[in-house]
């Protein structure tokens, strides 16, 4: 080949390779790296992330995800958030960039997730193409509207004496197995047919009691409109932490599409407890009964998320029903007192009416709402005043008369009254009662139907008084749903409807030719002399 014809392939050979490398820009992202220096319980100490940032998630060999907590000069306290004992001092440690955050969408209905949004019902992937921050602000004031609308419960206890409103923030406590996750098993429940969509989250709970609640809310149907975000009690504490804050950003989701949205935190008595294990292991200073100083904090930008947004945002709003444990009936111990100062009010389970066999075991005298009576609707306002008094002064009356002391017949028809109404407020688990079967058994109360029933044979009257309440008309059962006062004729109409049904269980009128017994049917026995 002559010596031109080479220098002219050498030389287009060069110029190519000297545009391929002027062509090229490498794409060099700097990636801060630090070191493992121990690893304790749910805990891990990092150094060499100078960047870091508070609450940034960084990630552990294996896929093990972290939050940075304390953030000191020297060293990094990381909450793990997966298998920390796969991890060991010396491995390497990476910054992600980000803050923690969750899967988010319609795809998560019916599925039971982990705070990471990892799967747990084995129906493979989560379908979601959005995630959102867990830690989000609450809405401001101005974003936010009135209570107005009631979040109906199915039980009448509650709906008649303790109303819930949507966007309230409604407080369940009590001793341990006196029936706080029934009743909120019961409220999920009753929004099959009310547009509520619910967020149940499980926190270092049982895995025999999740799935236990699982099977309920699947054979009720109820998984439809529900999405279930679980931590168990054998989980990192750092996943019991992010649970609550993760499912409500699930909910957020939902209430900012203009979607009212029911959300139970199953236990918070086992979030603080995680919290305060992980700030203990963190040795941060430990406060009163060992909990950190800002317990209070962490509880209270969770539940300051619930709201009711404006008309002009969508009107969408997030009930929270928050459930504690109490030990021994001390609902003046430091979490609990916490929690009912940040909440709207409180539904008080008493393990006395438990044990007696009163289900639920809701004692009215300790129970409050703040705001639910705004958003009851006018045909309970109309009957629960009295039929809240009437009961309070049967329990006062009631145990004044244990002690054997002789009762004058007002008295003694007051304590009757009394245990009618306790007999009414009785429900089964997992059976909700509609609206116009409520009204009509609390309408029956007030108007005294009750009172001639003999207590032997008041479940099956009010079974009886519920089922009547099929034939008012439905213009009348319209009414009842909308904020419209009661009428005189739809009381009556009511009224009417429920003596029809009570007239069988009306005892039989005594012959004339017959001794009437001294003895009154559930008259108080008289003491006897010692």
């Amino acid at each position: 080949m002559e010596p031109e014809s080479l220098k002219s392939v050498f030389d287009s050979t060069f110029a190519g390779i000297r545009q391929v490398r002027e062509a090229f820009t490498p794409q060099l992202t700097p990636r801060e790296v630090g070191t493992i220096t121990s690893v304790t319980t749910g805990i891990a100490k990092v150094s060499g992330l100078p960047g870091v940032g508070f609450d940034e998630l960084v990630s552990f060999p294996g896929g093990v995800l972290g939050i940075a907590f304390n953030v000191d000069a020297d060293e990094i306290g990381v909450v793990l958030l997966g298998e920390y004992w796969l991890l060991h001092a010396g491995d390497e440690v990476q910054r992600t960039g980000r803050v923690m955050d969750v899967a988010v969408g319609d795809g998560l209905l019916g599925r039971a997730i982990d705070p990471l949004g990892r799967p747990l019902d084995g129906n493979g992937p989560v379908a979601s193409g959005k995630r959102l921050p867990i830690e989000r602000p609450a809405a401001p004031i101005m974003d936010r509207a009135p209570v107005t609308v009631p979040l109906q419960s199915g039980l009448k206890v509650i709906d008649a004496l303790i109303p819930v409103g949507r966007g309230q923030r409604e407080l369940i406590l009590g001793d341990r197995q006196t029936g706080k996750t029934a009743i909120a098993i019961d409220t999920i429940l009753n929004q099959r047919d009310h547009d509520v969509l619910c967020v149940y989250c499980a926190i270092g709970q049982r895995a025999s009691a999740v799935a236990k609640t699982v099977a309920t809310l699947r054979e009720k149907g109820a998984m439809d409109y529900t999405v279930l975000v679980v931590t168990e009690g054998n989980d990192p504490p750092g996943l019991a932490y992010v649970a609550p804050y993760a499912a409500t950003s699930i909910a957020e989701f939902f209430v900012e599409a203009g979607r009212d949205v029911l959300i139970v935190y199953d236990d918070l008595t086992h979030h603080a407890r995680a919290y305060r294990e992980l700030s203990l292991l963190l040795r941060r200073p430990p406060g009163r009964e060992a909990f950190p100083g800002d317990i209070f904090y962490i509880h209270s930008r969770l539940l300051e998320r619930a709201t009711h947004l404006r008309k002009e945002l969508g009107g969408g709003s997030l009930t929270a029903l928050p459930i504690i444990e109490t030990e021994a009936q001390d609902i003046s111990a430091y979490i609990p007192t916490n929690l009912i100062s940040i909440t709207d009010g409180q539904i008080y389970l008493s393990p006395s009416l438990f044990e007696l066999g009163v289900l639920p075991a809701v004692d009215v005298g300790k129970s409050v709402s703040r705001v639910g009576g705004k958003a009851q609707r006018a045909a309970y306002r109309a009957v629960a005043g009295d039929l809240k008094l009437a009961y309070a002064q049967f329990e006062e009356l009631e145990t004044f008369s244990r002690f054997g002391a002789r009762l004058d017949e007002d008295t003694r028809k007051i304590i009757e009254h009394g245990r009618r109404i306790r007999a009414c407020l009785k429900q089964p688990e997992f059976a909700p009662v509609s609206v116009p079967a409520q009204i009509a058994v609390l309408l029956a109360l007030t108007a005294e139907l009750f009172d001639s029933v003999p207590l032997d044979q008041m479940t099956d009257a009010e079974h009886a008084v519920r089922e009547a309440a099929a034939d008012i008309p439905s213009d009348v059962c319209e009414r009842l749903d909308t904020a419209d006062k009661l009428s005189d004729e739809d009381r009556e109409t009511i009224i009417q409807t429920a003596r029809q049904s009570l007239a069988r269980f009306q005892p039989k009128p005594e012959a004339k030719n017959e001794p009437k017994s001294e003895s009154k049917p559930d008259a108080e026995p008289e003491p006897k002399a010692e």
